[in-house]
């Protein structure tokens, strides 16, 4: 690889939308994944790791190792996403490759790893899915986790309101007290793409889907697999549209010309088993007074967002 490409560590816990960002990633020559770690949210570890070895395939450019990380959450118990993903988390259509094998080694261990062996401050890890690996590298090695350049997260409900509750997004959410770790951790920066990132005049409209899925092998299989979230959006939102989160957060760390707004605050996550469990609570005026800790990019360029996805998809 070119010591020109960004290097960076992608930790998913790979439903349908994570299968549109890898795929994003995988066709940015702009930079190298040094690995893929799998973790448990939309589906179980081992799903997720083979959902993320099947778009390898269908993508057919490079194949990073993948390596299986944690299956539990640190306190709660998993809930997984089946209503959003299917079961499969890829829409439960058949597509996923059983045959295909991850690479021996542990994920958190393998991440801290990486983080050692090359040169500090060189990697970016980006998360699409529960913090649980992250929390687990933080607690083994903290200094470590420090050596990252950044860490960039899908997670949190942003500025605005949540998906899996009134408050709460879903991948924060799915293990809220690995959430509070990673922001207790004093790496900086943090930075959460809010799902209301890819609300709004971000969302894939009917012929944008379209013209995505019509566009070869690789885009029909990334709007396929989203079929069910499709279903659901009509329900939410009256159309078939598609709120793209994880692909939402990907184009924020590999094309920051995208982003419009992202401003740092003091945040922590509610922990209190009330209704706002999960929630990551925005200091936004400051009442606090704490010094702000993570910063939250609630909003996209929705034009640059949506070529950039054409772009990585090959559906331009």
């Amino acid at each position: 690889m070119s010591d020109n490409k960004q290097k960076i560590i992608i930790d998913t816990d790979c439903g349908s939308d994570d299968a549109m960002a890898i795929a994003m990633a995988l066709n940015d020559e702009n930079y190298e994944i040094l690995m893929i770690t799998a973790v448990s949210g939309n589906v179980r570890m081992k799903q997720a790791a083979y959902n993320t070895l099947t778009t390898m395939k269908v993508s057919d450019t490079s194949y990073p190792p993948v390596y299986e990380g944690s299956d539990a959450m640190l306190v709660r118990d998993w809930v997984g996403a089946s209503d959003v993903h299917g079961d499969d988390g890829m829409g439960d259509l058949g597509l996923v490759d059983y045959s295909l094998k991850t690479t021996p080694g542990n994920a958190v261990l393998k991440m801290l790893e990486a983080l050692r062996e090359n040169e500090d401050k060189s990697i970016d890890i980006i998360t699409l899915g529960p913090l649980t690996n992250l929390a687990i590298a933080i607690r083994l090695e903290p200094e470590t986790m420090k050596r990252a350049r950044r860490i960039i997260m899908m997670g949190t409900a942003g500025l605005g309101r949540g998906n899996v509750s009134m408050v709460a997004e879903f991948n924060i959410w799915q293990d809220p007290e690995a959430c509070q770790i990673v922001i207790d951790s004093g790496i900086d920066p943090l930075i959460f793409v809010g799902w209301d990132a890819c609300l709004d005049e971000a969302m894939l409209d009917p012929e944008e889907i379209e013209k995505i899925r019509s566009s070869g092998e690789l885009g029909r299989f990334c709007i396929d697999t989203n079929v069910k979230l499709m279903n659901l959006n009509v329900k939410r939102f009256g159309y078939e549209c598609l709120d793209m989160a994880d692909p939402a957060a990907m184009a924020a760390a590999l094309y920051p010309a995208c982003i419009d707004q992202c401003d740092k605050y003091y945040c922590e996550v509610d922990l209190s088993r009330g209704p706002s469990y999960g929630a990551v609570l925005i200091d936004y005026y400051g009442f606090s007074g704490k010094t702000p800790n993570a910063y939250i990019c609630s909003k996209l360029k929705a034009d640059l967002y949506k070529q950039y996805i054409m772009k990585t998809l090959r559906a331009l």
